[in-house]
C-alpha cells in the first residue's frame, strides 16, 4: 500500500461551481497509483466540492440557484465579518461539504459518465482555494 499527497490552487472568480476533474486527474495519473481511492478535501470555510452532473449547464446554475435560496443574504445573521455573503457562504460550504472519496483504478477516477468534481466558491469575490488530494492504493 502506498499514499500520495498533492495540493491544487485554485483560483476563483467569485460563486460559482468549477469543475476540477481533469486537474484532479492529471494528478493522479502523475501520482502512479494503480487502484484505490482518493480523498479530495477543500480547506476553506466558505468553499466546497461536490460530485454533480457534468452534461447540462442548467445544473450548475440550478444548484447556486438552490444554494442562494437556503442560505440567502440578508440581515438576519450575527456574523458577518466579511461581509452580507460572509455566513451564507459558510451555510453554503456546509451543504457541499469539505470532502470526496473518489475510487480510481487503472490509473483513472471511476467516476459515472455524467460527473464531475467541482470546487463551489460561495463568495461573491474570487479567492486562491486549496484542495489537498490523497490517494491511498496500490
Amino acid at each position: 500500500m502506498r499514499t500520495a499527497q498533492g495540493i491544487l490552487r485554485i483560483e476563483t472568480t467569485g460563486t460559482g461551481l468549477i469543475d476540477i476533474t481533469s486537474k484532479v486527474a492529471v494528478w493522479l495519473a502523475e501520482a502512479r497509483l494503480v487502484k484505490g481511492t482518493l480523498t479530495v478535501f477543500c480547506r476553506h470555510t466558505s468553499a466546497g466540492v461536490l460530485i454533480s452532473e457534468n452534461a447540462s449547464p442548467a445544473v450548475k446554475r440550478d444548484l447556486l440557484r438552490w444554494f442562494d435560496r437556503l442560505a440567502p443574504e440578508g440581515p438576519q445573521y450575527e456574523h458577518d465579518d466579511e461581509g452580507p455573503d460572509d455566513m451564507p457562504a459558510h451555510i453554503k460550504a456546509m451543504l457541499t461539504g469539505n470532502s470526496l472519496t473518489v475510487p480510481f483504478t487503472g490509473n483513472r477516477l471511476l467516476l459515472g459518465t455524467w460527473q464531475a468534481i467541482y470546487l463551489a466558491e460561495h463568495r461573491a469575490r474570487g479567492h486562491r482555494r486549496e484542495v489537498v488530494l490523497t490517494a491511498i492504493g496500490e
